[in-house]
């Protein structure tokens, strides 16, 4: 097991390079998203993570189809979303997919449960977005009692009722996906997550560090509170961006343009406002072991950290070099997220963990039964 799981994740944008004036196909992006995700196997990544989009510019329309063909294709790589949807994405589905997913992989997949962040998604499914942080807990209730229960009686406010339901195929192994809940803003889903004793990520993009500081000291709190450990083993993880070049002043004259028109942050605050007051990093190796280095002493240990690397238009042999660096950058990274780690805090969590577990808190009990049995 690793104690730090390093990764990316996607969002799949079909996006203008702005040096060139070329976009991609869908076509042309959908396949560079599969010769990213094995690049970063290649280069010792743990993590490869796909969001849910069902709007243009983007394309992921369908995470299980993308990395059920991607787990095909590597060998250890933890197939993983950012996220999925779990207010539009009818549960049931969600219970199917993921476990075929788990048996067809090997047990490399977990998921991160979200809202998203387009409105318009939630009429085209029939859904209200004023009933988004309803949506999210009621469904993933139904979610959680699907891969647990073999027959399941449910009803609820958002879909139509359950009687003696039993989801197929079952988890692998008796154990579901290990599942993250994502959130940029809500607290809620912070007490969500700490609730069932289930992963935090926190996006760690657009916003200062002080704003998701306060989300994760919600959840380890809350964590503890439902008797899951301590605040720190609560299990948390950390989006993040970078652009590396080996020179700092070369990082920043290329990757400017791109960042100026990215959809998701250009025409706003300058690069070196940005970078100055997120994750944001863009410079040299050095600069950005020692700015990811500053995110465990903002938020504690943590389990998971996935960088976003492919946006913006930025084409894909620049992405496949950037993850060439990135694999030397978490070479030292893996080092120094080790050092000084308290043996109480849990390592990131895997399917093989998982199942340990399992059968270990099984054994607990039968030991526990035994000695009570006269």
């Amino acid at each position: 097991m690793s104690p730090v799981q390093f990764g990316i994740f996607t969002v799949g944008d079909v996006t203008e390079d702005p040096t060139t004036g070329t976009t991609p196909s869908e076509h042309e992006r959908i396949k560079a998203m599969v010769t990213i995700a094995l690049k970063a196997e290649e280069v010792g990544l743990d993590v490869f993570a796909t969001g849910e989009h069902h709007n243009p510019p983007f394309v992921p329309s369908s995470p299980t189809t993308l990395l059920g063909y991607v787990a095909a294709r590597t060998e250890r790589l933890i197939l993983s979303t950012s996220t999925t949807l779990i207010t539009t994405n009818d549960p049931v589905k969600i219970a199917e997919d993921f476990a075929m997913l788990q048996h067809l992989s090997g047990g490399r997949v977990d998921v991160m449960m979200g809202r998203g962040n387009t409105g318009p998604v939630y009429p085209w499914f029939g859904q209200d977005i004023r009933q988004g942080i309803p949506l999210a807990i009621e469904n993933y209730a139904l979610l959680h009692r699907l891969w647990r229960e073999d027959v399941v009686d449910w009803a609820g406010k958002f879909r139509t009722p359950l009687q003696s339901f039993t989801s197929t195929p079952r988890p692998l192994d008796g154990v579901p996906p290990f599942v993250w809940h994502g959130s940029i803003r809500s607290p809620e889903i912070a007490e969500q997550a700490a609730y069932y004793g289930d992963g935090f990520f926190a996006n760690n993009i657009f916003w200062p560090k002080d704003h998701y500081q306060r989300l994760i000291d919600l959840y380890r709190r809350r964590y503890a509170h439902y008797g899951h450990g301590t605040p720190e083993q609560a299990i948390v993880g950390l989006g993040g961006q970078v652009f590396i070049r080996p020179n700092s002043q070369d990082a920043v004259r290329e990757f400017r343009p791109y960042f100026d028109n990215a959809p998701v942050y250009g025409h706003g605050p300058s690069l070196e406002d940005f970078t100055r007051d997120t994750p944001l990093t863009v410079g040299s190796p050095q600069e950005v072991i020692e700015k990811t280095l500053t995110f465990r002493d903002s938020f504690g240990d943590y389990q998971r950290q996935l960088f976003l690397m492919d946006h913006a238009g930025l084409p894909l042999k620049t992405v496949l070099d950037q993850l060439d660096q990135l694999g030397e950058v978490v070479r030292v990274l893996r080092t120094e997220f080790a050092e000084d780690r308290p043996a109480t805090v849990p390592d990131a969590p895997t399917h093989a963990s998982l199942v340990a577990r399992r059968d270990a808190e099984a054994a607990g009990a039968d030991t526990d039964l035994q000695e009570v049995t006269p």
